[in-house]
């Protein structure tokens, strides 16, 4: 049997029903040669290893919880000469994967394809994209593709980034500096779904703090002012929050965010008020 045209990747931890929509979505795809699902089972206590057999996926199981070191394992076990990264929490069009791959025949030089990002609060709400959802994104792993010979010829992720947020940055430094352009496929975009109830300020916080120390990393990995400006670790910007926004304040702004006496949108400012506090302290905590 021929390999597949494109292979896509999706690691995963512990979030079956919402990879079961994303698997379905998938496996509906029409217009391509072949299509090849990889699931990277990333430490899950749940029912994720069936629900990839069950959708036809191949299956890889990485203990550690780590995201790059699941991609890299994903990648490991494809055979597409495309691979195509998503998250498990995502639900596609049935022409996705032919439009990343029609964006790669483009032209001949191998080059990073991503397309448009549509966060939504549940797999019911499936807008099409308009020109708020450009993005200049180099790599972003919940929508990108590249040859896999690409991928593997910079070395893959770097499982050093052992916490959220970066990893696919870090490698896009190096995917720019191997020489692979960038294609922006309007019709190549999905829905991202954050029901509500899931995105609690609790949830948010965790978040930040990991990316915030991840941030760090990075810069001291490419201390570039491409990646000082992309993570926020330039002087302004620290110091601007150190005045604006002190820790002192992040008790109020909190109780202002998850307060059901305040006005949506003043909860709403709060919480980007204390996640933007939360992520400059942890930074300058991380970068000493």
């Amino acid at each position: 049997m021929p390999d597949p045209a494109v292979s896509v990747v999706i690691a995963t931890r512990n979030r079956a029903s919402l990879l079961a929509g994303a698997l379905a979505s998938l496996r509906a795809q029409a217009g391509i040669p072949s299509c090849e699902l990889v699931v990277v089972d990333n430490g899950s206590t749940d029912t994720t290893a069936a629900v990839a057999r069950e959708q036809g996926a191949i299956c890889v199981s990485v203990p550690e919880p780590n995201r790059g070191l699941a991609r890299n394992a994903g990648v490991a076990a494809a055979s597409g000469a495309i691979v195509l990264f998503v998250d498990d929490d995502v639900i596609v069009p049935p022409f996705f994967v032919a439009a990343h791959l029609r964006a790669h025949a483009a032209e001949p030089a191998p080059h990073v394809v991503s397309g448009p990002i549509l966060n939504v609060p549940s797999p019911d709400d499936r807008p099409v994209p308009t020109w708020l959802n450009a993005s200049n994104a180099y790599f972003c792993t919940c929508n990108a593709s590249l040859p896999k010979a690409s991928f593997d010829a910079v070395g893959g992720f770097d499982a050093a980034f052992d916490q959220y947020g970066w990893e696919d940055t870090e490698l896009g430094v190096r995917l720019r500096a191997a020489g692979l352009k960038r294609r922006f496929a309007w019709d190549a975009y999905l829905w991202h779904i954050k029901p509500p109830a899931t995105e609690t300020l609790d949830a948010a916080l965790v978040k930040t703090i990991e990316k915030a120390r991840m941030a760090a990393k990075f810069v001291r990995k490419a201390p570039s002012s491409r990646a000082r400006l992309a993570t926020g670790a330039y002087a302004f910007n620290r110091w601007r929050a150190r005045v604006l926004l002190p820790v002192r304040a992040q008790p109020l702004l909190a109780g202002l965010a998850t307060s059901s006496r305040v006005p949506p949108p003043l909860a709403r400012l709060a919480r980007e008020l204390v996640l933007d506090s939360v992520y400059v302290a942890e930074l300058d905590r991380a970068l000493g």
